[in-house]
């Protein structure tokens, strides 16, 4: 279908520039204000093109469609149609395919990250006779509610001081946790969980089935407003009366509408995580500030540590958890968090001896850094990426299809090849696709085979600049905008928008590298950057033009990067559907 696209938006370029040639003009084919020339909007939006605003009701059912169905690979297929519509809209827009980077000490060992991105310190050892680890993940976490969070740093607080019923290991592999073991019946819809003897609160109170119970009704209701709640939408009773019972103790059941192939890596994911009742709703606003319970050191959770210390902005301490299921083989006591986002002064602690693990390296540095043992380089499953808010003011007055073609213009003026090679720096592979390499299909297979399998020419703006531009040009003159004969935009059509970007060398080097790629044709685009926790509510709140996102996979499936788009999902910063 890409191919049938590509060669009708060629056919379309000739018949343009012919236009230009009968009309006996001398303008260039990348200037020039030739009505005639002018390619209508709806040829040159993708087959599987919807109004991302008024019509996503259309991706909403599609998305439900996939999670019920049961063939898995007629389930394939509805999942390519997924992100042809999602690819359509040209909000999305894939830069590169992540890897994951960090300092670490040499004398630091057991420290593991699995293709999601979450770090798990539990069972790390010191050679260095300390009983403490003095890391940095990133700023002041937004949630440390596991239902709310959805930041990366936030999954791995939760991960090492709460425990779901499954979770992973050093190799990547999904193992029990609270779970001993789990039975499913002949349709694969019906799980019965049989929980570990003895699990207890690090409060000391028993921790039971009524508990997992209690957090996933509680993460699945409308009324908690969690970012991650559609992840429990292939339950039965999905969103208020989900099919999940403690039949006991040590006993939980819950019923799906389809056989899911990933339902443990949902087990180990943070919003499955548990919390205590009592502890959550001790807060009098818990109904309207379901978070609030662990806003200050001292809540209760159930994993290998437990917060202790909070000095907000600037430090948090976690302690060993002496009633954590597997506590006789943590050896390290204390874990220190230095909260910061400023990766030169992350850099500068971690020289310095303060830290022994840091999460984020200037950019200018990772070049000389390649070759320190220290300096580590990990797989992982995602993209980076940018989105437009289709809400966005700067589309007022454009139908859709010129809207999706302005976004396109976008998309094929942005040198990925720059990007990686002077910012990335550690191997990372240009994206044309949402969905990143060596995801699984859920069939047996991968999703996309190599990296030529994509909706757009991911080197065009080096390999065929000259085409690239004007082909920009043609798609902007479709949504109404005027070029001089130099081929800039006339100051009668200007564009003129904002991007919103985090505090990072690296996000900003981002940001700057797409200004002056797009400055080429006349775009003006000014970078705003802001702090962590307030970027995440701006995005989520569609309070932007134009932003850096990145997705790190929750779970090897697809379904996960495509289910996120549906309008009421609290990751939907495009604003699709609303």
């Amino acid at each position: 279908m890409k191919k049938i696209l590509a060669l009708l938006f060629a056919i379309l370029m000739v018949v343009a520039l012919c236009a230009c040639a009968n009309n006996g003009t001398d303008e260039k084919a990348t200037g020039g204000d030739d009505k005639e020339a002018t390619v209508d909007a709806k040829d040159l939006v993708d087959e599987a093109f919807i109004d991302p605003i008024k019509d996503w009701s259309k991706y909403n059912d599609l998305i439900t469609e996939i999670k019920r169905e049961t063939d898995f690979a007629k389930r394939v297929d509805l999942m390519h149609q997924a992100e042809d519509i999602l690819m359509a809209t040209n909000c999305v827009i894939p830069i590169y395919y992540y890897n994951d980077v960090y300092l670490q000490k040499d004398y630091v060992s057991g420290i593991y990250s699995n293709a999601y991105a979450t770090k798990f310190f539990m069972y790390t050892t010191l050679g260095n006779d300390s009983d403490t680890l003095r890391l940095n993940l990133a700023s002041e976490p937004d949630y440390l509610d596991p239902a709310l969070n959805s930041s990366v740093d936030g999954a791995c607080l939760a991960a090492n001081s709460f425990s779901g019923l499954y979770t992973y290991n050093a190799e990547g592999k999904c193992v029990p946790a609270c779970a001993e073991s789990y039975e499913v019946n002949d349709e694969g819809t019906v799980y019965t969980v049989t929980l570990k003897e003895g699990l207890k609160w690090s409060d000391g109170s028993d921790l039971t089935a009524a508990d997992f119970e209690y957090a996933w009704k509680r993460a699945a209701s409308e009324d908690t407003g969690a970012d991650y709640g559609y992840m429990f939408s292939g339950f039965k009773g999905y969103p208020n009366e989900l099919a999940v019972t403690a039949k006991d103790d040590v006993t939980l059941e819950f019923e799906l509408e389809a056989p899911c192939a990933y339902m443990e890596d949902l087990m180990a994911f943070p919003t499955f995580y548990p919390v205590k009742q009592s502890a959550v709703e001790a807060n009098p606003d818990y109904a309207t500030q379901p978070g609030g319970w662990c806003t200050e050191a001292g809540f209760v959770s159930n994993g290998a540590y437990v917060c202790t210390e909070w000095k907000h902005g600037t430090s948090m301490t976690y302690e060993k958890n002496p009633y954590w299921y597997d506590a006789d083989k943590v050896t390290v006591e204390k874990l220190e968090f230095m909260l910061s986002a400023d990766d030169t002064a992350i850099y500068a602690a971690y020289n310095a001896g303060n830290i022994d693990f840091a999460d984020a390296v200037p950019t200018d540095e990772i070049k000389s850094l390649l070759d320190n043992p220290e300096f580590h380089i990990v797989d992982e499953l995602g993209t980076y990426y940018v989105a437009f808010n289709a809400k966005s003011s700067i589309f007022e007055g454009k139908t859709p299809e010129q809207a999706a073609c302005m976004r396109k213009a976008f998309t094929i003026l942005i040198d990925r090849d720059f990007i990686v090679e002077n910012v990335g720096q550690t191997g990372q592979v240009v994206a044309n696709s949402f969905i990143p390499l060596g995801m699984a299909d859920g069939n047996g297979g991968e999703f996309k085979k190599d990296a030529e399998d994509g909706y757009f020419d991911a080197y065009a703006t080096n390999n065929e600049h000259d085409k690239t531009v004007a082909e920009a040009i043609t798609l902007l003159k479709a949504a109404g905008y005027k070029f001089t004969d130099e081929g800039v935009l006339s100051e009668e059509t200007p564009i003129q928008l904002e991007y919103l970007t985090n505090e990072s060398t690296g996000h900003i080097a981002v940001a700057e590298s797409i200004q002056q790629d797009l400055k080429e044709i006349g775009i003006e685009l000014t970078i705003q950057t802001q702090d962590w926790n307030v970027f995440l509510e701006e995005r989520k709140a569609g309070n932007f033009d134009f932003a850096r996102e990145g997705w790190i996979a929750d779970f090897n499936d697809p379904i996960n990067m495509l289910e996120m788009w549906i309008t009421d999902s609290g990751n939907n910063d495009c604003q699709f559907g609303r």
